[in-house]
């Protein structure tokens, strides 16, 4: 497994070619990037992560942004008992857990805050600020309800919204892939943290299967308003 080490400070953005699919990451100056294939995300402490996050299936992503088509992996039965079993039991503390979802994704990319007007110029710290908790709420409650209707619809759902607004919302601000990135290891570490006793490599390949699709609809409708 080839591994790319990505740090919160010290780190340049570089485009890589991974199978002949041009993709942009955060690399450390001097890291051998020739092998590249497979990349995930593993916390290491409090000022350095690792990105050992898996390719083929954002590879193929990749490859049907490139043709405006969107293939969905059909998502199983065994996969939306995982995501709605936990679901379930999240649901009941979306609030918090929002919130902590929201605030892993700064800790861990501090320069994300800038994505948001309501942060980028607050003195208030990001914790206190009075329009972050309702944002993260909606973005938390959205993303797992996508997952939980992912086999029924056969499809990438969202409420309130469309994914074309979504789209062109992430385009606008500036969203790349490495945001994408850190926001699903925020969200698998938020998921894991609130269903300890549930949780398993199962339970995590379902959960990153349906963030992958939700990701993957989103990206293909990046474009100005």
């Amino acid at each position: 497994m080839s591994i790319l080490k990505i740090y919160n400070a010290g780190s340049a953005s570089a485009k890589l070619n991974c199978n002949g699919i041009s993709s942009r990451c955060l690399i450390m100056a001097g890291d051998d990037t020739s092998k590249l294939t497979s990349l995930s995300w593993l916390r290491r402490d409090a000022t350095e992560c690792c990105l050992i996050y898996r390719t083929p299936r954002t590879l193929r992503c990749l490859e049907n942004e490139k043709s405006g088509r969107l293939e969905v992996k059909a998502f199983t039965e065994e996969e939306e008992a995982l995501v709605t079993k936990s679901w379930n039991v999240m649901k009941k503390n979306a609030a918090d857990l929002g919130l902590k979802f929201f605030l892993r994704i700064f800790e861990i990319a501090p320069s994300a805050k800038k994505l948001f007007p309501f942060l980028k110029d607050s003195d208030v710290p990001v914790e206190q600020n009075q329009k972050l908790k309702p944002h993260a709420v909606t973005v938390f409650v959205m993303t797992c309800e996508s997952a939980v209707q992912l086999r029924k619809t056969g499809k990438v759902t969202v409420k309130d919204s469309t994914l074309k607004d979504l789209g062109a919302t992430h385009f606008n601000y500036g969203v790349v892939d490495e945001h994408f990135e850190v926001t699903k290891f925020a969200l698998l570490e938020t998921i894991k943290e609130a269903v300890p006793e549930m949780w398993s490599p199962e339970m995590k390949s379902a959960w990153s299967e349906a963030y992958d699709q939700l990701v993957a609809a989103i990206k293909l409708e990046m474009k100005p308003f």
